[in-house]
């Protein structure tokens, strides 16, 4: 019979059943830095468990079914956190789930964390990484401080984990993914945008955005909610910011001066000339506009957040340069949704909009590529040159008519190919275009080694 989890703090070990994401990662951390034992199983190796094994974590690669570490035998000081992506016939997790065990999703167990501070979330389809980052890193730099769970490693911090032993506030990506951000309690959320996604999980559009009303619902009464001007959610308590728009956080004039971008806000309080930005993009100054807003409610002045953006580095795999002179700028994007790679795209022609665009593409689950199938294409037809990787299936499996060679077939682009990730790598070394994107969100970012190297070498 398994026991009701009332307090996280009547255990003292956490077990972690798919460690290696970015979002179990961050708790992991979490756990450890409490003083926990804490280890775990993930399917491969990755920077991730590299990183965790050389921070103290013991991370194994084979599922041990009932075999788990000595120290996490005891199931009533263990805690057991597992990711859904985690196949229901795991041995390990069966084992667990047959047993004793208090089992949690990361989500449930992120809920309960939250429940004890202030918690600040970030939603939405897209930017919530970077906005999360962001804020935590204008927290960091203020006198209130905060802790933080992010969805990507924040360069700030080297880390997807912040820690802080007195502040009141908890920065928590809200991920919608199976309804994961429902978990949450938050003081006050941003959301970012609320194009529909992970409608294996939804069904449709309407019910995506029910889900999202259903979070904003959660927000503490107290609290309250930053929008983007286009959301269509409502709440008693509202804050809204966009580009060129008649809204309470407004951002005009985007530019690139001596190599540094930026924009004017007008704010509730009155305008801010030229606020520098520390990462270019569109996207990335609706992103800042939303700090700003959650920042100047929090009561943080203007000079702080001023001197915040700009310092904030990024997020690995956010519009993260890794060649950048006057003949060659290489980008590597996390975009995996068409609206992504739009907004991507947006930057990158306002930043050098006189230079030929190569971009690699590797399509993420087939489900979102069937589901956006004419989307994807038209966006990446704005590439002068296109280069598809075979679609990275993740938790699924194939689906009748959704390739990587179908979607190149409804790309308008004159130069396209599909091509495996070792022969992507040397064509693309020798492109004459001048700028290079690689682009998605499964295991891409494996050739973005070898090929800044190749790239430096031609």
């Amino acid at each position: 019979m398994k026991r009701p989890i009332e307090n996280i703090a009547s255990f003292d070990r956490a077990y972690f059943i798919g460690i290696g994401g970015i979002g179990m990662s961050a708790l992991a951390r979490y756990f450890k830095s409490k003083g926990w034992k804490v280890a775990g199983y993930d399917k491969t190796s990755t920077t991730i468990t590299d990183a965790l094994e050389s921070e103290g974590i013991a991370v194994h690669f084979e599922d041990l079914g009932e075999n788990l570490p000595s120290h996490f035998l005891d199931t009533e000081k263990t805690l057991v956190v597992y990711t859904p992506a985690i196949p229901k016939e795991m041995k390990e997790l069966l084992f667990v789930q047959a047993g004793s065990y208090s089992v949690m999703k990361r989500a449930q167990v992120l809920g309960m964390i939250t429940r004890h501070s202030k918690a600040l979330g970030v939603a939405g389809t897209h930017g919530k990484t970077t906005t999360s980052a962001m804020l935590a890193h204008i927290l960091n730099e203020s006198n209130q401080g905060c802790n933080a769970f992010l969805g990507g490693i924040g360069s700030n911090f080297n880390s997807n984990f912040v820690s802080h032993p007195t502040s009141p506030w908890t920065v928590i990506e809200a991920d919608e993914f199976d309804r994961s951000f429902l978990q949450l309690t938050p003081y006050a959320s941003i959301v970012t945008s609320t194009d529909a996604d992970h409608l294996d999980i939804y069904g449709d559009d309407a019910l995506f955005l029910e889900g999202f009303q259903a979070y904003i619902d959660l927000i503490d009464p107290k609290g309250f909610a930053v929008l983007h001007k286009d959301i269509s959610l409502t709440t008693n308590n509202e804050i809204r910011y966009g580009l060129n728009a008649d809204v309470d956080f407004s951002g005009r004039n985007l530019r690139v001066e001596n190599h540094a971008f930026l924009m004017d806000v007008t704010t509730q309080n009155g305008a801010w000339n030229s606020v520098e930005l520390g990462i270019p993009g569109t996207h990335n100054a609706e992103n800042a506009l939303a700090c700003i807003a959650l920042g100047t409610k929090l009561g943080l002045t203007e000079n702080l957040l001023r001197s915040a953006l700009k310092s904030f580095k990024g997020v690995k795999r956010r519009f993260e340069y890794h060649i950048r002179t006057e003949n060659r700028i290489y980008i590597d994007d996390y975009a995996h949704h068409p609206t992504e790679i739009n907004a991507l795209l947006d930057s990158v022609e306002l930043m050098y909009s006189n230079k030929k665009v190569i971009g690699v593409f590797q399509p993420h689950l087939f489900s979102r590529t069937r589901d956006f199938f004419d989307a994807f294409a038209l966006a990446l037809s704005r590439l002068d040159e296109v280069v598809l990787l075979p679609i990275y299936p993740a938790r699924e499996l194939p689906i009748e008519g959704i390739t990587s060679d179908a979607l190149l077939m409804k790309i308008s682009a004159s130069k396209k190919s599909v091509l495996q990730p070792s022969e992507a790598i040397e064509y693309v070394a020798k492109t004459e275009c001048e700028v290079i994107l690689t682009i998605g969100a499964g295991d891409i970012d494996r050739i973005v080694s070898p090929l800044k190297n190749r790239l430096e070498h031609e």
